[in-house]
Protein backbone atom coordinates (compact mmCIF):
# COMPACT_ATOMS: atom_id res chain seq x y z
CA UNK A 1 0.00 0.00 0.00
CA UNK A 2 1.54 3.62 -0.57
CA UNK A 3 0.98 6.68 -0.06
CA UNK A 4 1.88 8.74 -2.46
CA UNK A 5 2.52 12.87 -1.39
CA UNK A 6 2.80 15.08 -4.01
CA UNK A 7 5.84 17.58 -3.28
CA UNK A 8 6.52 20.45 -5.03
CA UNK A 9 10.14 21.48 -5.65
CA UNK A 10 12.49 22.25 -3.02
CA UNK A 11 15.92 21.41 -1.29
CA UNK A 12 17.04 17.68 -0.04
CA UNK A 13 16.31 18.90 3.95
CA UNK A 14 12.70 20.97 2.90
CA UNK A 15 12.26 17.21 1.07
CA UNK A 16 13.88 15.14 4.37
CA UNK A 17 11.54 17.59 6.73
CA UNK A 18 8.21 17.03 4.49
CA UNK A 19 8.86 13.32 4.68
CA UNK A 20 9.13 12.82 8.42
CA UNK A 21 7.10 15.64 9.80
CA UNK A 22 4.25 16.70 7.50
CA UNK A 23 1.78 13.89 8.54
CA UNK A 24 3.95 11.45 10.10
CA UNK A 25 1.13 9.71 12.45
CA UNK A 26 -1.62 9.77 9.36
CA UNK A 27 1.55 7.62 7.69
CA UNK A 28 2.53 5.07 10.19
CA UNK A 29 0.27 4.64 12.98
CA UNK A 30 -1.47 1.41 12.15
CA UNK A 31 0.38 -1.05 9.66
CA UNK A 32 3.40 -2.52 10.25
CA UNK A 33 5.09 -2.21 6.76
CA UNK A 34 4.32 0.58 4.06
CA UNK A 35 6.04 2.81 1.26
CA UNK A 36 5.83 6.31 1.47
CA UNK A 37 6.62 7.76 -2.26
CA UNK A 38 7.15 11.41 -2.36
CA UNK A 39 7.33 13.27 -5.93
CA UNK A 40 9.66 15.73 -6.67
CA UNK A 41 9.76 16.71 -10.39
CA UNK A 42 10.97 13.27 -11.99
CA UNK A 43 12.43 11.81 -9.10
CA UNK A 44 11.01 9.45 -6.91
CA UNK A 45 11.97 9.40 -3.10
CA UNK A 46 10.57 5.48 -1.81
CA UNK A 47 11.28 5.65 1.80
CA UNK A 48 10.83 2.14 2.89
CA UNK A 49 9.33 1.68 6.92
CA UNK A 50 10.40 -2.40 7.83
CA UNK A 51 9.46 -1.83 11.38
CA UNK A 52 7.69 0.52 13.68
CA UNK A 53 7.92 0.62 17.53
CA UNK A 54 5.13 1.42 19.87
CA UNK A 55 6.19 5.00 21.74
CA UNK A 56 3.12 5.78 24.64
CA UNK A 57 0.11 5.40 22.73
CA UNK A 58 1.43 5.72 18.90
CA UNK A 59 3.32 3.34 17.00
CA UNK A 60 6.07 5.50 15.95
CA UNK A 61 8.74 4.75 13.29
CA UNK A 62 12.55 4.42 13.40
CA UNK A 63 13.91 5.73 9.79
CA UNK A 64 18.00 5.25 9.59
CA UNK A 65 19.00 8.00 7.25
CA UNK A 66 22.02 8.93 5.09
CA UNK A 67 24.80 11.50 6.19
CA UNK A 68 22.86 14.51 4.53
CA UNK A 69 19.68 14.35 6.04
CA UNK A 70 20.91 13.16 9.73
CA UNK A 71 20.86 16.33 11.31
CA UNK A 72 17.82 17.60 9.26
CA UNK A 73 15.96 14.08 10.33
CA UNK A 74 17.33 14.52 14.07
CA UNK A 75 16.35 18.48 14.56
CA UNK A 76 12.81 18.45 12.40
CA UNK A 77 11.75 15.48 14.85
CA UNK A 78 12.95 16.85 18.25
CA UNK A 79 10.92 20.24 17.28
CA UNK A 80 7.59 18.07 16.42
CA UNK A 81 7.15 15.61 19.06
CA UNK A 82 10.53 16.02 21.64
CA UNK A 83 13.63 13.66 22.03
CA UNK A 84 13.97 10.54 19.56
CA UNK A 85 12.84 7.44 21.30
CA UNK A 86 15.53 5.29 23.19
CA UNK A 87 14.47 2.34 21.51
CA UNK A 88 15.53 2.06 17.71
CA UNK A 89 15.40 -0.25 14.65
CA UNK A 90 16.47 -1.05 11.69
CA UNK A 91 15.06 0.25 8.73
CA UNK A 92 16.10 1.59 4.92
CA UNK A 93 16.41 4.50 2.70
CA UNK A 94 16.37 4.29 -1.24
CA UNK A 95 16.59 6.62 -3.82
CA UNK A 96 15.15 5.24 -7.09
CA UNK A 97 16.08 6.44 -10.23
CA UNK A 98 18.66 9.45 -10.33
CA UNK A 99 18.01 10.78 -6.95
CA UNK A 100 20.73 9.01 -5.31
CA UNK A 101 23.72 10.08 -7.52
CA UNK A 102 21.84 13.72 -7.23
CA UNK A 103 22.40 13.33 -3.17
CA UNK A 104 25.64 11.59 -2.87
CA UNK A 105 26.39 14.89 -4.77
CA UNK A 106 25.62 17.02 -1.96
CA UNK A 107 27.12 15.67 0.97
CA UNK A 108 30.71 16.20 2.16
CA UNK A 109 33.62 14.95 0.02
CA UNK A 110 34.96 13.41 3.17
CA UNK A 111 31.82 10.57 2.99
CA UNK A 112 33.60 8.38 0.97
CA UNK A 113 36.43 8.12 3.72
CA UNK A 114 34.00 7.73 6.45
CA UNK A 115 31.21 5.83 5.35
CA UNK A 116 33.84 2.72 5.04
CA UNK A 117 35.05 2.96 8.67
CA UNK A 118 31.86 3.36 10.07
CA UNK A 119 30.74 -0.02 8.33
CA UNK A 120 34.03 -1.46 9.53
CA UNK A 121 32.90 0.23 13.13
CA UNK A 122 29.41 -1.25 12.65
CA UNK A 123 30.92 -5.01 12.23
CA UNK A 124 33.22 -4.73 14.76
CA UNK A 125 29.90 -3.64 17.71
CA UNK A 126 28.32 -6.64 16.32
CA UNK A 127 31.04 -8.79 17.00
CA UNK A 128 31.39 -7.31 20.19
CA UNK A 129 27.67 -7.32 20.70
CA UNK A 130 27.28 -11.12 20.29
CA UNK A 131 30.54 -11.93 22.78
CA UNK A 132 28.77 -9.91 24.71
CA UNK A 133 25.26 -12.16 25.01
CA UNK A 134 27.05 -15.31 24.81
CA UNK A 135 29.52 -14.20 27.91
CA UNK A 136 26.16 -13.36 29.56
CA UNK A 137 24.24 -16.44 28.62
CA UNK A 138 27.37 -18.65 29.30
CA UNK A 139 27.42 -16.48 32.94
CA UNK A 140 23.47 -16.04 34.31
CA UNK A 141 22.28 -19.35 36.07
CA UNK A 142 19.60 -21.20 33.90
CA UNK A 143 16.54 -21.43 35.35
CA UNK A 144 15.82 -24.30 37.98
CA UNK A 145 12.85 -26.97 37.12
CA UNK A 146 10.56 -27.41 39.88
CA UNK A 147 9.49 -31.15 39.85
CA UNK A 148 6.42 -31.79 41.83
CA UNK A 149 6.45 -32.44 45.30
CA UNK A 150 6.20 -36.26 45.81
CA UNK A 151 3.29 -38.12 47.13
CA UNK A 152 2.33 -38.28 50.41
CA UNK A 153 4.39 -42.07 51.46
CA UNK A 154 6.58 -42.05 49.03
CA UNK A 155 10.06 -42.59 50.43
CA UNK A 156 12.50 -39.85 49.42
CA UNK A 157 14.94 -40.06 46.64
CA UNK A 158 18.42 -41.96 47.92
CA UNK A 159 21.49 -39.98 47.83
CA UNK A 160 22.57 -42.61 45.07
CA UNK A 161 20.57 -41.20 42.62
CA UNK A 162 21.33 -37.49 43.30
CA UNK A 163 24.73 -38.51 42.82
CA UNK A 164 24.12 -39.78 39.31
CA UNK A 165 22.27 -36.08 38.84
CA UNK A 166 25.52 -34.52 38.92
CA UNK A 167 27.91 -33.76 36.11
CA UNK A 168 30.36 -36.05 35.64
CA UNK A 169 33.33 -33.61 36.40
CA UNK A 170 31.66 -32.45 39.71
CA UNK A 171 32.21 -36.01 40.85
CA UNK A 172 35.41 -36.36 39.54
CA UNK A 173 36.41 -33.20 41.19
CA UNK A 174 34.97 -34.96 44.69
CA UNK A 175 36.27 -37.64 44.67
CA UNK A 176 39.66 -36.36 43.71
CA UNK A 177 39.07 -33.76 46.34
CA UNK A 178 39.06 -37.58 49.06
CA UNK A 179 41.80 -38.81 47.57
CA UNK A 180 44.03 -35.97 48.12
CA UNK A 181 42.76 -35.70 51.82
CA UNK A 182 43.57 -39.11 52.71
CA UNK A 183 47.27 -38.53 51.19
CA UNK A 184 47.46 -35.04 53.24
CA UNK A 185 46.48 -37.01 56.19
CA UNK A 186 49.29 -39.40 55.70
CA UNK A 187 52.19 -36.98 54.96
CA UNK A 188 54.85 -37.48 57.81
CA UNK A 189 54.58 -34.45 60.47
CA UNK A 190 57.67 -34.85 62.48
CA UNK A 191 61.08 -36.79 62.36
CA UNK A 192 61.39 -39.76 65.01
CA UNK A 193 63.96 -37.85 66.89
CA UNK A 194 61.89 -34.88 67.08
CA UNK A 195 59.07 -34.19 69.80
CA UNK A 196 56.40 -31.80 69.09
CA UNK A 197 52.40 -31.49 69.18
CA UNK A 198 51.27 -31.48 65.89
CA UNK A 199 47.69 -31.78 64.76
CA UNK A 200 45.85 -31.52 61.37
CA UNK A 201 42.25 -30.39 60.79
CA UNK A 202 39.84 -28.33 58.54
CA UNK A 203 38.83 -24.93 58.47
CA UNK A 204 35.51 -23.65 56.70
CA UNK A 205 37.06 -20.52 54.79
CA UNK A 206 34.65 -17.52 54.21
CA UNK A 207 32.89 -19.35 51.37
CA UNK A 208 32.28 -22.48 53.42
CA UNK A 209 35.40 -24.66 51.44
CA UNK A 210 37.02 -26.71 53.52
CA UNK A 211 40.81 -25.88 54.06
CA UNK A 212 43.21 -28.57 55.29
CA UNK A 213 45.32 -27.12 57.47
CA UNK A 214 47.82 -28.28 60.35
CA UNK A 215 49.87 -27.37 62.99
CA UNK A 216 53.08 -27.70 64.77
CA UNK A 217 53.30 -26.55 68.61
CA UNK A 218 56.35 -27.09 70.89
CA UNK A 219 55.69 -29.05 74.41
CA UNK A 220 57.34 -26.14 76.51
CA UNK A 221 55.03 -23.05 77.19
CA UNK A 222 57.59 -20.46 76.67
CA UNK A 223 56.09 -19.85 73.39
CA UNK A 224 57.40 -17.19 71.53
CA UNK A 225 55.54 -16.37 68.35
CA UNK A 226 53.98 -18.12 65.83
CA UNK A 227 54.81 -18.24 62.17
CA UNK A 228 51.67 -19.23 59.72
CA UNK A 229 52.56 -20.61 56.32
CA UNK A 230 51.49 -19.94 53.17
CA UNK A 231 52.60 -22.13 50.79
CA UNK A 232 53.48 -21.39 47.01
CA UNK A 233 51.55 -22.12 43.71
CA UNK A 234 50.68 -26.16 43.23
CA UNK A 235 52.25 -27.64 46.26
CA UNK A 236 51.14 -28.17 49.89
CA UNK A 237 51.54 -27.34 53.41
CA UNK A 238 53.00 -30.66 54.50
CA UNK A 239 56.15 -29.99 52.73
CA UNK A 240 57.40 -27.41 55.20
CA UNK A 241 57.13 -29.74 57.87
CA UNK A 242 61.02 -29.85 58.26
CA UNK A 243 61.30 -25.79 58.14
CA UNK A 244 58.26 -26.29 61.27
CA UNK A 245 60.27 -28.73 63.10
CA UNK A 246 63.34 -25.92 63.38
CA UNK A 247 60.34 -23.34 63.99
CA UNK A 248 59.46 -25.30 67.17
CA UNK A 249 63.17 -26.02 68.21
CA UNK A 250 63.26 -22.71 68.75
CA UNK A 251 59.72 -22.17 70.74
CA UNK A 252 57.81 -20.72 68.23
CA UNK A 253 54.18 -22.41 66.74
CA UNK A 254 53.26 -22.99 63.52
CA UNK A 255 50.17 -23.20 61.63
CA UNK A 256 49.84 -24.09 57.64
CA UNK A 257 46.51 -24.12 55.37
CA UNK A 258 46.57 -25.54 51.61
CA UNK A 259 44.81 -23.30 49.44
CA UNK A 260 41.69 -23.83 47.47
CA UNK A 261 42.45 -26.55 45.18
CA UNK A 262 45.93 -27.71 46.87
CA UNK A 263 46.87 -30.09 48.92
CA UNK A 264 43.92 -31.80 51.14
CA UNK A 265 41.78 -28.65 50.44
CA UNK A 266 38.50 -28.66 48.10
CA UNK A 267 38.44 -27.38 44.84
CA UNK A 268 39.77 -28.71 41.42
CA UNK A 269 43.58 -29.80 41.84
CA UNK A 270 45.94 -26.98 40.44
CA UNK A 271 42.92 -24.75 40.02
CA UNK A 272 42.54 -21.53 41.87
CA UNK A 273 39.32 -19.61 40.64
CA UNK A 274 40.53 -15.91 42.59
CA UNK A 275 43.89 -15.19 44.36
CA UNK A 276 41.23 -13.01 46.44
CA UNK A 277 39.34 -15.46 47.56
CA UNK A 278 42.92 -17.25 49.30
CA UNK A 279 44.01 -13.59 50.51
CA UNK A 280 40.16 -13.70 51.86
CA UNK A 281 40.94 -17.06 53.44
CA UNK A 282 44.11 -16.53 55.02
CA UNK A 283 42.74 -12.97 56.51
CA UNK A 284 40.13 -15.58 58.20
CA UNK A 285 42.34 -18.37 58.81
CA UNK A 286 44.65 -15.43 60.70
CA UNK A 287 41.81 -14.28 63.24
CA UNK A 288 41.08 -17.64 64.60
CA UNK A 289 44.52 -17.88 65.54
CA UNK A 290 44.19 -14.90 67.18
CA UNK A 291 41.13 -16.17 68.57
CA UNK A 292 42.60 -19.46 69.72
CA UNK A 293 45.89 -18.05 71.08
CA UNK A 294 45.26 -14.40 72.52
CA UNK A 295 48.01 -12.17 73.31
CA UNK A 296 50.77 -14.50 71.28
CA UNK A 297 52.52 -12.37 68.75
CA UNK A 298 51.79 -13.48 64.41
CA UNK A 299 53.94 -13.87 62.06
CA UNK A 300 52.81 -14.16 58.31
CA UNK A 301 55.06 -16.38 56.06
CA UNK A 302 54.19 -16.99 51.69
CA UNK A 303 56.44 -18.33 49.56
CA UNK A 304 56.51 -17.59 45.68
CA UNK A 305 52.69 -16.70 44.88
CA UNK A 306 52.22 -17.29 48.85
CA UNK A 307 53.89 -14.36 49.02
CA UNK A 308 51.91 -12.21 47.16
CA UNK A 309 48.87 -13.87 49.06
CA UNK A 310 50.46 -12.72 51.99
CA UNK A 311 52.14 -8.76 51.17
CA UNK A 312 48.46 -8.68 49.57
CA UNK A 313 46.43 -9.84 52.58
CA UNK A 314 48.80 -7.71 55.30
CA UNK A 315 48.00 -4.44 52.77
CA UNK A 316 44.21 -4.18 54.51
CA UNK A 317 44.49 -2.66 58.11
CA UNK A 318 42.44 -5.27 60.06
CA UNK A 319 45.08 -7.64 59.03
CA UNK A 320 48.15 -5.55 59.26
CA UNK A 321 47.28 -4.84 63.01
CA UNK A 322 47.10 -8.47 63.67
CA UNK A 323 50.64 -9.56 62.80
CA UNK A 324 53.97 -8.56 63.98
CA UNK A 325 55.55 -8.34 60.39
CA UNK A 326 55.69 -10.84 57.56
CA UNK A 327 58.04 -12.88 55.82
CA UNK A 328 58.64 -13.44 52.23
CA UNK A 329 60.52 -15.81 50.19
CA UNK A 330 61.13 -16.00 46.56
CA UNK A 331 57.59 -13.54 46.18
CA UNK A 332 55.54 -13.31 42.73
CA UNK A 333 56.02 -9.82 42.18
CA UNK A 334 56.54 -8.68 38.29
CA UNK A 335 55.55 -11.81 36.93
CA UNK A 336 55.50 -12.25 32.80
CA UNK A 337 53.72 -14.51 31.08
CA UNK A 338 55.34 -16.77 28.94
CA UNK A 339 54.57 -15.29 25.77
CA UNK A 340 53.07 -11.90 25.22
CA UNK A 341 50.07 -13.53 23.61
CA UNK A 342 48.95 -15.42 26.79
CA UNK A 343 48.68 -11.96 28.67
CA UNK A 344 46.36 -10.66 26.13
CA UNK A 345 44.21 -13.56 25.52
CA UNK A 346 44.19 -14.31 29.94
CA UNK A 347 41.63 -12.34 30.43
CA UNK A 348 38.90 -13.22 28.17
CA UNK A 349 39.80 -17.32 28.18
CA UNK A 350 40.11 -16.77 32.26
CA UNK A 351 36.19 -16.33 31.90
CA UNK A 352 35.29 -18.03 28.88
CA UNK A 353 37.39 -21.41 29.72
CA UNK A 354 38.62 -21.00 33.43
CA UNK A 355 40.05 -24.39 33.87
CA UNK A 356 41.32 -25.33 30.72
CA UNK A 357 44.94 -26.31 30.78
CA UNK A 358 47.85 -23.83 29.27
CA UNK A 359 50.08 -26.12 28.30
CA UNK A 360 52.63 -23.24 26.89
CA UNK A 361 52.79 -22.32 30.41
CA UNK A 362 53.87 -25.02 32.05
CA UNK A 363 57.31 -24.24 33.70
CA UNK A 364 57.71 -27.62 35.36
CA UNK A 365 61.21 -28.41 33.55
CA UNK A 366 62.68 -24.64 34.97
CA UNK A 367 64.84 -25.87 38.20
CA UNK A 368 63.57 -24.85 41.56
CA UNK A 369 66.48 -26.28 43.51
CA UNK A 370 70.27 -27.29 43.51
CA UNK A 371 69.38 -30.33 45.29
CA UNK A 372 68.60 -33.00 43.40
CA UNK A 373 66.54 -34.71 45.77
CA UNK A 374 64.77 -31.81 46.90
CA UNK A 375 63.88 -31.97 43.32
CA UNK A 376 63.20 -35.50 42.70
CA UNK A 377 60.87 -35.28 45.96
CA UNK A 378 59.22 -32.31 44.67
CA UNK A 379 57.46 -33.86 41.73
CA UNK A 380 57.21 -37.23 42.60
CA UNK A 381 54.70 -35.62 45.34
CA UNK A 382 51.12 -37.22 44.51
CA UNK A 383 50.19 -33.59 46.56
CA UNK A 384 52.41 -31.47 44.17
CA UNK A 385 50.40 -30.47 40.78
CA UNK A 386 52.40 -31.02 37.59
CA UNK A 387 50.33 -30.37 35.59
CA UNK A 388 50.07 -27.36 32.34
CA UNK A 389 48.48 -24.50 34.74
CA UNK A 390 44.88 -23.61 34.31
CA UNK A 391 44.12 -20.20 32.48
CA UNK A 392 42.32 -18.60 35.46
CA UNK A 393 45.41 -19.53 37.76
CA UNK A 394 47.54 -17.88 35.49
CA UNK A 395 45.33 -14.55 34.71
CA UNK A 396 45.00 -14.80 38.47
CA UNK A 397 48.72 -14.73 39.18
CA UNK A 398 49.31 -11.56 36.71
CA UNK A 399 46.77 -9.73 38.09
CA UNK A 400 47.82 -9.88 41.66
CA UNK A 401 51.52 -9.19 40.58
CA UNK A 402 50.39 -6.18 38.54
CA UNK A 403 48.40 -5.00 41.62
CA UNK A 404 51.35 -5.56 44.12
CA UNK A 405 53.91 -3.76 41.85
CA UNK A 406 51.24 -1.00 41.30
CA UNK A 407 51.27 -0.40 44.92
CA UNK A 408 54.78 -1.03 46.64
CA UNK A 409 55.05 2.50 47.84
CA UNK A 410 51.37 1.66 50.21
CA UNK A 411 53.38 -1.25 51.57
CA UNK A 412 53.68 -0.06 55.75
CA UNK A 413 54.04 -3.79 57.38
CA UNK A 414 57.69 -4.88 58.69
CA UNK A 415 58.60 -7.32 56.53
CA UNK A 416 61.79 -9.64 55.47
CA UNK A 417 62.13 -10.88 51.95
CA UNK A 418 64.76 -12.94 50.89
CA UNK A 419 65.30 -14.40 47.04
CA UNK A 420 67.86 -16.54 45.21
CA UNK A 421 69.65 -14.18 42.48
CA UNK A 422 69.72 -17.22 40.32
CA UNK A 423 65.63 -17.35 40.24
CA UNK A 424 64.26 -18.49 36.99
CA UNK A 425 60.45 -18.08 38.23
CA UNK A 426 60.15 -15.21 40.15
CA UNK A 427 61.94 -12.00 39.16
CA UNK A 428 64.89 -11.19 42.23
CA UNK A 429 64.87 -7.57 40.99
CA UNK A 430 61.25 -7.11 42.03
CA UNK A 431 61.87 -8.01 45.33
CA UNK A 432 64.63 -5.22 45.36
CA UNK A 433 62.43 -2.94 44.04
CA UNK A 434 59.77 -3.90 46.90
CA UNK A 435 62.50 -3.19 49.79
CA UNK A 436 63.38 0.19 47.70
CA UNK A 437 59.95 1.68 47.72
CA UNK A 438 57.64 0.50 50.47
CA UNK A 439 57.05 2.77 53.30
CA UNK A 440 57.68 0.29 55.84
CA UNK A 441 60.20 1.35 58.92
CA UNK A 442 60.71 -1.62 59.73
CA UNK A 443 62.18 -4.11 56.79
CA UNK A 444 65.32 -6.34 55.57
CA UNK A 445 65.83 -7.76 52.02
CA UNK A 446 68.25 -10.56 51.34
CA UNK A 447 69.53 -12.09 48.27
CA UNK A 448 71.84 -15.50 48.06
CA UNK A 449 73.87 -15.12 45.46
CA UNK A 450 73.20 -18.58 42.92
CA UNK A 451 70.16 -19.66 44.98
CA UNK A 452 67.03 -20.70 42.82
CA UNK A 453 63.65 -20.56 43.75
CA UNK A 454 62.83 -22.82 46.63
CA UNK A 455 64.94 -21.65 49.67
CA UNK A 456 63.99 -23.68 51.72
CA UNK A 457 64.39 -27.06 49.71
CA UNK A 458 68.13 -25.48 48.93
CA UNK A 459 71.13 -27.52 50.24
CA UNK A 460 71.26 -24.31 52.62
CA UNK A 461 67.86 -24.70 54.29
CA UNK A 462 69.16 -24.87 57.98
CA UNK A 463 70.82 -21.60 56.91
CA UNK A 464 68.06 -19.80 55.41
CA UNK A 465 65.74 -21.26 58.40
CA UNK A 466 68.03 -19.89 61.00
CA UNK A 467 68.02 -16.08 59.05
CA UNK A 468 63.94 -16.01 59.37
CA UNK A 469 64.07 -17.18 63.07
CA UNK A 470 66.78 -14.60 63.99
CA UNK A 471 64.59 -11.76 62.04
CA UNK A 472 61.63 -12.75 64.09
CA UNK A 473 63.40 -12.64 67.17
CA UNK A 474 64.94 -9.32 66.52
CA UNK A 475 61.47 -8.08 65.55
CA UNK A 476 60.02 -9.44 68.84
CA UNK A 477 62.80 -7.96 70.91
CA UNK A 478 62.42 -4.34 69.43
CA UNK A 479 58.47 -4.09 70.29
Amino acid sequence: MRTVLPVPACTPNELVNMALVSQPRACFRQIRSRHVVLKMDSTLLTYSISTVVCWGPTLIPTVPINTYTRHCHRSSWHNKFGPLPLISVLGSISAMSSAEMEMDQLTSGASNRIIPILKALRASLIFIYTFFLSFLRFILPRPRRFSSPPLLGTPPSSPRKHRKRRSLWLVREEEDTIRRRALAEGVRMVQDDHNCRWTTYIFYGLRKNAMFCRSWFPLSDDLKGILIIIHGLNEHSGRYADFARQLTSCNFGVYAMDWIGHGGSDGLHGYVPSLDHVVADTGAFLEKIKLDNPGVPCFLFGHSTGGAVVLKAASYPHIEEMLEGIILTSPALRVKPAHPIVGAVAPVFSLVAPKFQFKGANKRGIPVSRDPAAMLAKYSDPLVYTGPIRVRTGHEILRISSYLMRNLKSVTIPFFVLHGTADKVTDPLASQDLYNEAASLFKEIKLYDGFLHDLLFEPEREEIAQDIIHWMKERLSGL
